[in-house]
């Protein structure tokens, strides 16, 4: 196997992981400065869960682009749009498979797949930080 796709592949694992980083950190700091202290009632927290659920969501399907265009450029796909939908249903660990990717790029696909769990994993514990801060914030409130 030529090591260029093994060099993409780790390239694009660092652009996947600094993507994540940068959407995590963005997020922390614009719910830290101005919206948790809003979310000490349930509906102001259950706003503020919704809203980190979406800008999540974002950071990865910007993530799923990246790993998209490189598909594209490289030709791996026949057009754009097979590639968002390819890198989609890998990422996200679907995998129908009605879409390979044409050699030597294959190896890229599980690749692809484990960066995509990492990077729901990171997304999880964000998330479950934040509910358990949020829980801790209304507990004070009722003097526990």
């Amino acid at each position: 196997m030529s090591p260029r796709p093994i060099t993409s592949a780790a390239l694009l694992v660092a652009l996947t992981v600094m993507v994540h980083a940068v959407g995590l950190m963005a997020i922390f700091r614009w719910v830290s400065r101005s919206h948790l202290a809003e979310a000490k009632s349930f509906w102001g927290g259950t706003w503020l869960v919704v809203r980190v659920a979406w800008a999540l969501l974002l950071v990865h399907v910007i993530e799923i682009g990246v790993w998209a265009i490189f598909y594209w450029q490289n030709q791996s796909m026949p057009d754009l749009e097979s590639a968002i939908y390819f890198s989609g249903v890998t990422y996200t660990s679907v995998g129908y498979g009605d879409l390979v990717l044409v050699r030597p790029w294959r190896v890229l696909a599980p690749i692809e797949a484990l960066t995509g769990l990492l990077m729901g994993g990171l997304s999880t514990g964000f998330f479950f930080a934040l509910v358990t801060s949020l829980v801790a914030k209304v507990r004070q409130g009722e003097g526990h």
